[in-house]
């Protein structure tokens, strides 16, 4: 079978479009559950399996409607005259630009969104093909750049006013008052009740066009989503509320999670005896730990308390103004250096697993490449013997790292000083009352997932829609062009595929990097979050998850009181990078359909 141009055009496309949401999942997944890490209300591995649920039902279930903005909102298909050619091989550089620019940033830590890196590239891709008079660069009934941009601004606002809001509703009505266990107990079901109604919203509000639930009446959509919130808030009134009143308030160590379902019965259970034993767990940003990741896959130096402030950075080692650190036996040692250590003793831990992972890293271990240049023959035969290790060492090494201690930054460096003062500027509430809202944060950080998923899904799946529909029909598809659920499908599993393998060298950089994390004030962040972005779809706006999660987290970091409580500089990075995705992400695109469309061919 001999394949034509428009084949090769459509697995280069679907190559693209596939790493294209590999990144997104790397990049925005990870910075969506960054939140929830960093709380420790739940850890990478669980989060990675609600991501997977989460993702999948909302990309599939509500994707199909911001897939039509990227698809058409830009780049007006009837500008390509008809050329189904040019029009597929235009989404393809679209995707490859985008996905280039993405995956140099998240190699780097450098967190971008996704979302904007695709935006820019359709329309560099728009300049180099039908001029830049064709590209929608105003509003377009609220799908053009104009209206898109318009969420840079806007965006993390509402998101960080969200986040407030509900952040403030928290802390005024449960941290400040005088039994504040009691009253995070008593007003956790409402916040069930809240997240629970905004996930059922977005589903029935805005859901599949294949369901359509959008053509239902006011009053039936209303009613089915309050329903099912207010369904939700009363089992968590019958079934969490006695649970958590026999964990926390009577500090019955040997309840566990799955007594939930007996309900009101476990209030009947005799009051335990006092026990040494803590009932839930410590949510300090820093932890007493033997050996902590640093900003850079590695281990940092112990932490130790310090009078009555548990959980700092050690003063030692002391870091001198050139950056060097000066150990005990009195020799300087560059931040480099430390790293360096550190990751060596990160490394040692990985060594002593049983698993898959330990035996792929002792083997790469025992097995160095040789001197000399890669084409040797003894290093291509050593190559090919280490290929499943490494291919094992990247499935399961972001699994096993350790998100929480990576953001805390090596103890003694300038880094690591600014987070302890930026932690300094946090009121910290009790491990009782941060307790409740884990639980709450689970669920918000499972709505945030789907509210992304819904949303960035678009990101990937309108280009592959429209290369897809020009390869099978071979004409240039119109408006009218659907997009295949198995499409939303495919790409929802490679999104978390990126989140799994690779979501840690962003979410090392995000949380608590930015303000002190606690599971209040995460389950406000995320809640705040997931309300911005559905809002954002519903009017059709593929706008930036980070972007919101990022507004909400400086939102909630500013209800401390003290403008110090956040750590600007991480901001301003963050910033930075979403600046210069435009121009980047839209150029490299742009001039790479330039040359393709312009090379020589016969």
């Amino acid at each position: 079978m001999v394949m034509s141009q428009f084949d090769y055009v459509f697995a280069i496309g679907t190559c693209f479009a596939l790493l294209d949401a590999y990144n997104n999942g790397a990049n925005d997944v990870a910075n969506s559950w960054a939140t929830s890490v960093s709380s420790r209300s739940i850890s990478y591995r669980w989060a990675m399996l609600c991501a997977l649920v989460f993702e999948f039902l909302g990309a599939v279930t509500v994707g199909a409607r911001t897939a039509s903005t990227i698809k058409d909102g830009i780049i007006p298909l009837t500008a390509f005259h008809g050329n189904a050619g040019v029009q597929m091989l235009a989404f393809t550089c679209a995707l490859a630009g985008a996905s280039s620019w993405v995956m140099f940033c998240s190699k780097n830590s450098v967190h971008v969104s996704s979302s904007y890196s695709l935006i820019s590239a359709i329309a560099g891709v728009g300049v180099a093909v039908v001029g830049a008079d064709q590209v929608q660069w105003g509003w377009n009934g609220g799908k053009g750049l104009g209206a898109i941009f318009a969420g840079l601004g806007m965006a993390p606002v509402i998101s960080g006013g969200f986040g407030a809001i509900i952040f403030m509703m928290i802390k005024l009505g449960v941290h400040i008052r005088k039994s504040p266990v009691k009253w995070a107990i008593y007003t956790s079901p409402f916040f069930f009740f809240v997240a629970a109604t905004v996930c059922t919203l977005s589903v029935v509000y805005k859901g599949s066009p294949n369901l359509g639930l959008s053509d239902k009446p006011v009053w039936y959509i209303l009613t089915v989503t309050f329903a099912c919130g207010g369904g939700v808030g009363a089992l968590a009134a019958i079934f969490f509320v006695p649970f958590l009143w026999v964990r926390v308030v009577r500090k019955d160590a040997a309840v566990r999670f799955y007594m939930l379902p007996m309900g009101p019965l476990l209030l009947k259970r005799p009051v335990p005896v006092e026990s040494e034993v803590p009932t839930v767990p410590d949510y300090a940003v820093i932890q007493k730990e033997d050996l902590l990741f640093d900003d850079d896959s590695t281990a940092s130096p112990k932490l130790h308390d310090q009078g009555d402030a548990p959980g700092v950075l050690s003063k030692q080692p002391v870091v001198d103004e050139k950056n060097a650190s000066i150990d005990s036996e009195g020799t300087q040692k560059s931040y480099k250096e430390l790293q360096a250590e550190a990751r060596k003793r990160f490394h040692a831990r990985l060594y002593q697993r049983r698993g898959p992972l330990g035996w792929a890293m002792r083997f790469l271990r025992d097995n160095p490449m040789h001197d000399g240049e890669f084409y040797e023959l003894k290093n291509l035969k050593t190559a090919v013997i280490r290929l499943p290790a490494l291919l094992t060492v990247a499935l399961l090494y972001g699994v096993n790292y350790d998100i929480h201690s990576a953001q805390t930054g090596i103890a003694g460096t300038p880094e690591g000083r600014r987070m302890e003062r930026v932690y300094a500027q946090a009121e910290k509430y009790s491990n009782e009352v941060e307790h409740t809202y884990s639980f709450v944060q689970i669920l918000t950080a499972c709505t945030a997932s789907f509210a992304h998923g819904a949303n960035d899904i678009g990101n990937s799946v309108g280009p592959w829609a429209v290369i897809y529909a020009t390869w099978k029909t071979g004409v240039a598809v119109d408006k009218k062009a659907t997009v295949p659920v198995w499409q939303l499908a495919v790409l929802a599993l490679t999104l978390c595929a990126g989140l799994a393998t690779y979501g840690y060298n962003i979410m090392k950089v995000m949380g608590n990097k930015i303000t002190y994390h606690s599971p209040s004030r995460g389950c406000s962040m995320e809640l705040g979050a997931a309300i911005t972005v559905l809002i954002f779809s519903q009017y059709h706006l593929p706008t930036s998850t980070s972007m919101c999660i990022t507004g909400a987290t400086v939102g909630v970091g500013l209800c401390n009181g003290k403008i110090r409580a956040v750590n600007w500089q991480r901001v301003g990075l963050l910033l930075t990078g979403w600046i210069f995705t435009i121009p980047i992400a839209g150029t490299l695109a742009g001039c790479l359909m330039g040359l393709v469309i312009n090379a020589p061919h016969f």
